[in-house]
């Protein structure tokens, strides 16, 4: 049986903002966080976000949605901290993982829901959102027989030791959904002007 669930991650430290927390740059209204994980739970499934140790700023900012907050302990927020304890937090009936990053501003709900549609037919593969010209992206979206080498996952190059090996199906998405992150003050503000 399919039952998938969406896992934000949101406990990144925004290091090269300059001070200033890319999450909660405001879009459409709302800080990125929640925007991001409005349009996830808007899907219907369980939501889970991800968030650090102390960041009262972001944890606050997801105040009134019905999701599932997963507080890292007090240690570095490393990519692999953050899917582990996300993967941890899964009940066991769940069947697929979407692993959403909080820093990409225009994975609509509608990229979400065709990400969310190819489990049907590919149930075991990774399925990975892809820029139209096949460059990988976010979302991902991992089978549940992979959980458990999520959960062994060490440093911060993300799940990428996960996908080694494995037979991904590409999912394109609109231009710029699946690659667009916004880093810097610099990305903000090229990334405003063009939207």
């Amino acid at each position: 049986m399919i039952q998938p669930a969406i896992l934000i991650l949101a406990a990144g430290k925004s290091r090269r903002m300059l001070g200033r927390n890319k999450l909660l740059e405001y879009v459409g209204g709302q800080p990125l966080v929640a925007k991001v994980t409005h349009r996830a739970h808007s899907l219907g499934h369980p939501t889970y976000v991800v968030t650090a140790f102390g960041d009262t700023a972001v944890q606050t900012a997801l105040t009134g949605q019905s999701v599932t907050q997963v507080v890292l302990p007090d240690e570095a927020p490393l990519m692999s901290n953050s899917l582990r304890h996300g993967i941890a937090a899964l009940p066991q009936t769940i069947s697929h993982v979407m692993i959403l990053l909080a820093d990409m501003p225009n994975i609509d709900t509608q990229d979400m829901r065709q990400m969310l549609a190819g489990i049907a037919q590919t149930p075991d593969q990774i399925l990975r959102g892809a820029a139209p010209d096949g460059t990988a992206g976010h979302p991902v979206i991992f089978p549940q027989r992979l959980f458990t080498k999520l959960q062994h996952l060490s440093g911060d190059k993300g799940a990428q030791s996960v996908m080694t090996g494995e037979n991904i199906r590409l999912i394109p998405l609109p231009l710029g959904h699946a690659t667009t992150d916004l880093d810097t003050p610099e990305d903000w503000q090229k990334w405003r002007g063009e939207t």
